[in-house]
């Protein structure tokens, strides 16, 4: 076997690889003898098929066959042989059976960046600062008193803002009625801002009954991709109108809300800390972002191209699903591919060098997945779906393939602890005073 490398940039590898005739020969020579025992062909009895018609007809299928068994046989010892480590699966072409009897193909492979790890223990970064108000705590009860109001028909009054308003509506696009933006009976609190405040605010003042044409602006980053940047004419018609009768907020407003509240200071308190833990969980999200940022800012290399390439689909993929859940797709959705494939790159590309950058902390610091890591993942997933461990093993499947991007997940997640425990945390006095002193120079 003949192996030629050649260097195309400092992690791309352009590897041709030539076989001998002996083994080459040998493998079509198989092939052949089996396609000629097998193969049933008019006027020919079978396994009396002469070989040059076996040639004739079936040259093309048995060529592929052969070369796709030749690139698979010999692939891994070729990148062995020249100690190669590839970080992704290879790209193969320019497969060809030559007329000296010889077989060669090219594999172009991207390998792992060399890099040396700069100051990653001990990286200064802001504490996030955790504390529930009473207003906070009020704002939520007071949400859920909103949920649980009963609703009542308000007859002939107007739509005022805080009620519920309950409509049919077509939405128009340069005078073209849109097949996704028309719903019946739809609900909309008015006020709440969910749809469009615009579109919201035009409903105040129309009674039950009453049909009316609006025009909606809406901004160029509208969640809704269909209406982004769009100018919307909407006709709509009121259906009912409702508002909410609300409760008093006291102990047997809390009891409604769940049986386990005693009374309305219960209730209090279990808002008070469920607030308190996503604001903990959200300042560790934000602690992992601030620490990650340093770390791109402390490392710059190239990355394989192949590997951002598959980051940025697997962001695509995303985006994909969730116009599915939508009922859309990228076309109805107005979105041009290549453009959001451009979009995600840069940040595709943050992905691959900071998981490169956290594998090498790895590496150095001896941090490895273990059993009890497993288990605790597991459950972790268990506890989130109700499910038991052992039916969240079994979802995963049994190879170590299937693993892979969960063991990776707990991976990083174990060496970003690391680094949240090595880190010199800032509280945010000192950040304002170091600051101000950077400031004052």
């Amino acid at each position: 076997m003949d192996v030629v490398v050649e260097k195309l940039t400092d992690l791309t590898r352009k590897i041709t690889i030539t076989l001998p005739e002996d083994m080459v020969q040998k493998e079509l020579k198989d092939a052949y003898d089996k396609v000629q025992k097998d193969v049933k062909l008019k006027g020919f009895r079978r396994g009396k098929v002469p070989r040059s018609v076996i040639l004739k007809n079936f040259q093309h299928k048995v060529e592929a066959e052969v070369a796709e068994k030749l690139v698979q046989d010999t692939y891994f010892s070729a990148i062995e042989q020249e100690k190669i480590d590839p970080v992704v699966h290879p790209e193969i072409s320019e497969p060809k059976f030559k007329d000296d009897g010889t077989f060669s193909y090219v594999a172009m492979i991207d390998t792992k960046p060399e890099f040396e790890l700069q100051g990653y223990k001990g990286l200064e970064v802001e504490k996030p600062v955790v504390a529930v108000s009473d207003a906070e705590v009020n704002a939520e009860l007071e949400s859920l008193r909103v949920e649980m109001a009963p609703l009542s028909s308000v007859g002939e009054r107007a739509v005022a803002t805080g009620d519920i308003a309950i409509v049919d509506f077509q939405g128009y696009h340069n005078d073209k009625p849109m097949k996704e933006v028309k719903n019946e009976n739809f609900s909309v609190d008015v006020g709440s801002g969910r749809i469009s405040p615009e579109f919201e605010e035009k409903l105040v003042g129309m009674k039950k009954g009453e049909e009316a044409s609006h025009e909606v602006e809406f901004p160029a980053k509208y969640p809704n991709p269909v209406l982004a940047g769009k100018k919307v004419t909407f006709k709509v018609k009121v259906k009912d109108v409702k508002e909410r009768l609300l409760p008093e907020l006291d102990d047997e407003f809390a009891k409604d809300v769940g049986t386990e509240y005693a009374g309305l200071a219960e209730l209090k308190k279990a808002i008070h800390d469920r607030i308190a833990k996503q604001k903990e969980d959200q300042a560790d999200g934000d602690l992992t972002d601030r620490i990650m940022h340093k770390l791109l800012d402390n490392h710059s290399f190239p990355v394989p191209v192949r590997l951002v390439r598959y980051e940025v689909e697997e962001m695509i993929k995303v985006t994909v699903k969730s116009l599915e859940q939508k009922g859309m797709d990228l076309e109805s959705a107005g979105i041009n591919r290549e453009e959001l494939a451009e979009r995600n790159r840069a940040t595709a590309e943050k992905r691959v060098r900071g998981d490169f950058i956290l594998k090498k902390i790895a590496e150095v610091e001896e941090i490895k997945i273990t059993e009890e890591d497993m288990d605790r993942g597991f459950k972790r997933i268990g506890d989130q779906y109700n499910m038991p461990v052992a039916q969240v093993k079994q979802y995963f499947g049994g190879s170590r393939d299937d693993l892979l991007p969960f063991i990776n997940e707990l991976l990083n997640e174990k060496i970003l602890a690391f680094l949240r425990a090595e880190a010199t945390l800032l509280d945010v006095s000192t950040v304002e005073t170091v600051s101000s002193e950077m400031v004052e120079e």
